[in-house]
């Protein structure tokens, strides 16, 4: 097994935000590269617009669990949910995190923000905040060294969603440009 198939990633944000969405789509695209995959959600709160938090491993682990100070990534579809879950996450860990008014800072190359929320609705689909930032968040790890690199690829996303909604076109294309949106942001 390659060391870059072994990723430990933190996907939070409020209930309604898509965090089992696009959780789901890291699965499968982890399935279709023949990637060991585990998942864990707490999602009690997210029909009161309450914290949700979805674990994801890949490469060969036994417990879905990410431990404090493991993960690789953290994926903030709210701003205000990153610091709680940062707690999770190695010193050098990545973090995508969609706010309109942040921005990152010299002196901390490993977060990223980006308007998502902006982002689809330049899409057409204005839920689609989660699927610009997934595309963000694939798009920046596209361009960093091989030990952040995420274990899949915007093609790999791209056929997971074709897959997903091959009996939908139209909202196959719609979560297509969103995830565009986003991964174009990330250059």
């Amino acid at each position: 097994m390659d060391n870059h198939e072994k990723r430990q990633i933190i996907i939070s944000g409020l209930g309604g935000q898509g965090v089992l969405f696009i959780t789901r789509l890291l699965a499968e695209a982890a399935v279709m590269k023949g990637i060991p995959v585990l998942t864990s959600e707490t999602h009690g709160m997210a029909q009161r617009g309450g914290n949700v938090v979805s674990h994801l491993k890949t490469g060969g682990y036994h417990s879905p669990l990410i431990r404090p100070r493991q993960g690789d990534l953290l994926l903030a579809l709210d701003p205000n949910t990153a610091p709680l879950d940062s707690v999770f996450l190695k010193p050098e860990a990545i973090k995508a995190i969609n706010s309109p008014s942040l921005h990152s800072t010299d002196s901390d190359r490993s977060t990223f923000y980006i308007d998502a929320v902006g982002g689809a609705q330049k899409s057409g689909s204005p839920k689609a905040a989660n699927l610009v930032l997934l595309g963000f968040a694939v798009g920046v790890s596209q361009n960093m060294t091989p030990a952040k690199r995420l274990f899949c690829s915007m093609d790999d996303i791209r056929n997971v969603i074709h897959n997903r909604f091959s009996s939908d076109q139209k909202q196959s294309a719609q979560n297509i440009a969103a995830l565009e949106i986003g991964a174009a942001c990330a250059k």
